[in-house]
């Protein structure tokens, strides 16, 4: 159960750590169902001369033995707890797993083309042109599942603390309709650029929960010695957020609606 001065530092920064949300057994036995895959990609867990790449993604398996330890820690009762509390009961999926990819970072010191700033979109009525709007139309959290030890030279997520609000002004701009990553991107970008960053640290089995609109971004180089895992699915939102009503909202709503009556 968060406590009500972690909900209010949610509302205010865009993100919350859930230390030991998930018990690092759990957390171990996904890692090496990742690596079983990384295997037969020809990349060892025993051998870092086969760590070729700064970065290697898998998806979070979703069945049979794979998928097993993926759902006990997509369903770990603390980060329910948080769902509800900064979502609100029965405004999200209840999946039975964990979801998304799992981008695995090697000690490297090539750049790995995917370290700008962004929001994540969650949704398209075409397939291609994926977006996001200011209701956050599908998406109730970003959340960050640290499968391994993460220290600041393990190539830890950056996360701008306070840009929830930067990109929450940006796409009231486009209504319902929501933009895509390029006609968000630059604007939320610039809109960012002077709020303090934080590093997703800390150890196997913690989780950040951040709003949909926290701006971060991958760091790089990779200056550890092993590889670093973290899975990031999206919580599911039922239906968009009404922003209509501060009094009645839950954090997540209440801070999109803060940011644009600002």
């Amino acid at each position: 159960m968060l406590t009500d001065a972690e909900v209010a530092s949610f509302v205010r920064d865009g993100f919350v750590v859930v230390r030991g949300a998930v018990p690092r057994p759990v957390m171990d036995a996904c890692v090496d169902v990742v690596w079983e895959e990384l295997e037969e990609r020809g990349i060892s867990r025993a051998d870092a001369g086969s760590w070729k790449t700064p970065v290697e993604r898998t998806l979070c398996p979703e069945e049979g033995d794979q998928g097993r330890p993926f759902a006990e820690a997509g369903t770990a009762g603390p980060l329910w707890e948080a769902y509800d509390q900064l979502i609100g009961p029965d405004k999200w999926w209840k999946r039975e797993g964990m979801g998304g990819t799992i981008p695995v970072r090697f000690p490297h010191a090539a750049d790995p083309g995917d370290s700008g700033w962004h929001i994540e979109t969650s949704y398209s009525d075409d397939g291609i042109d994926w977006r996001a709007n200011v209701r956050s139309r599908d998406r109730g959290l970003l959340s960050l599942f640290l499968l391994t030890d993460v220290g600041t030279d393990d190539a830890p997520t950056r996360i701008r603390v306070g840009s929830h609000a930067d990109a929450a002004r940006v796409l009231a701009t486009a209504g319902d309709d929501g933009l895509t990553s390029a006609e968000s991107g630059p604007p939320i970008v610039a809109a960012s650029a002077d709020r303090p960053v934080a590093e997703a640290t800390g150890s196997a089995g913690d989780v950040y929960l951040c709003h949909p609109f926290l701006v971060h971004a991958a760091s790089w180089p990779h200056r550890g010695t092993s590889p670093r895992m973290i899975g990031q699915p999206g919580v599911l939102l039922l239906e968009p957020f009404a922003l209509t009503d501060r009094s009645t909202a839950s954090p997540v709503e209440a801070a999109i609606l803060d940011a644009i009556s600002g």
